[in-house]
């Protein structure tokens, strides 16, 4: 096949979890035979026109320039260009900012498009962006050809909204086992001795509430609050609780290696989102070995199952960190392994991707021989 992937910044990955994404999926592909060419901001810091097989094509981002707006002119930049590039099949990493220019995609080509999370929900959005982005979602389904849901809950949520059928394939992670607790001294704490989050700093992340059954529990064990708190909302949080001292804002840790040991090493780890499909952390707190403690909602417990605690409010938080000790539930630990293993791991979820794509180009190609 001759593969084009629009939605992301670039690759290699500099960025967030689409990125990564393209990165593993296009070296796949090639090495499957597959011509594949990955669409890249012009400002992004790789510049060559190949990377381990794959074919860049830098196109004029704005965004530095225009902010949001510029997302929109990029993914306008690419589409223009991928006209013109005879693709078999065009995959769409994404919606918000691509779905205007939806009409203008290639005709020849067979349009796959991963739907994302129900970013229409996130509250960090002012009403009128999130009523937009709710109808590019529908200009999305209206404009692909075949739809990717990466959680079961928006696989059931096109069906309801739209009666779109769509392919549910989550995203992946790579198993930790190779811990070394040196990697975690810099930041002064010790093996199974504190509890930690990662995740932008968001109200939909549930930071509040889990923040609010730390200072509850009563308990003084260090807590490592992992994201960018360089933001308006990020300020607001250091501010209330800045008179509890063991909560730790340390900032965004990018360093895979550290960031794995942190997770692995860790008491509870504490996921809360609560808006999104297969959140890239959630699998990626399951690979390094921590025990979640995860938001109660539909897109954590279809991953997850039996095999987390969960919390609605700050009060489960604060009993969590009261009386769960990890060294009682390393089953829940031993078996989130196998899960990566035998659903989650990027072989598995690419292979996925590229059997789709083929019976999509197949499917299209009888419908248009009648």
């Amino acid at each position: 096949m001759k593969i084009g992937i629009l939605g992301t910044r670039g690759i290699p990955n500099h960025y967030g979890g689409f990125e990564q994404f393209a990165e593993y999926l296009s070296q796949y592909l090639v090495t499957q035979g597959d011509e594949v060419y990955v669409y890249n901001s012009h400002t992004h810091p790789y510049q060559e026109t190949t990377w381990k097989g794959v074919h860049l094509i830098h196109q004029k981002d704005p965004e530095d320039q225009l902010g949001t707006a510029g997302q929109f002119l990029y993914d306008l930049n690419c589409i223009r260009d991928a006209r013109k590039r005879n693709f078999d099949v065009v995959l769409q990493l994404g919606y918000t900012s691509s779905s205007v220019w939806g009409r203008l995609l290639p005709k020849r080509a067979v349009i796959v498009t991963n739907m994302d999370g129900l970013e229409w929900k996130r509250t960090k959005f002012s009403k009128p962006v999130r009523r937009f982005i709710k109808f590019a979602e529908s200009l999305a389904i209206t404009t692909s050809d075949y739809l990717i849901a990466d959680s079961v809950g928006i696989q059931e949520h096109l069906q309801n909204a739209y009666g779109a059928t769509s392919m549910y394939i989550p995203y992946g992670a790579h198993v930790f086992k190779t811990p070394e607790p040196t990697h975690i001294e810099a930041y002064d704490v010790l093996p199974y001795g504190y509890n930690m989050l990662v995740a932008r700093l968001e109200p939909e992340n549930s930071i509040e509430v889990i923040l609010d059954g730390v200072v509850s529990s009563g308990e003084q064990v260090p807590f490592l609050v992992i994201g960018n708190h360089n933001t308006a909302y990020g300020a607001y949080l250091k501010d209330k609780f800045k008179e509890a001292t063991h909560i730790r804002f340390v900032g965004g840790v990018y360093n895979l290696e550290v960031l794995n040991n942190l997770r692995y090493y860790s008491n509870l780890y504490f996921h809360g989102h609560t808006v999104g499909g297969t959140n890239p952390s959630l699998l990626e707190a399951m690979a390094s070995g921590a025990l979640l403690v995860a938001n109660d909602n539909i897109f954590n417990k279809s991953i997850l199952g039996e095999e987390a605690l969960y919390f609605s409010h700050a009060d489960d938080v604060a009993e969590s960190i009261r009386t769960i000790q990890k060294k009682s539930y390393t089953h829940f630990v031993d078996r989130n392994w196998k899960k990566i293993e035998d659903i989650y791991s990027w072989e598995l979820i690419n292979k996925q991707y590229r059997e789709y794509m083929l019976s999509c180009l197949t499917q299209a190609s009888k419908i248009k021989q009648g």
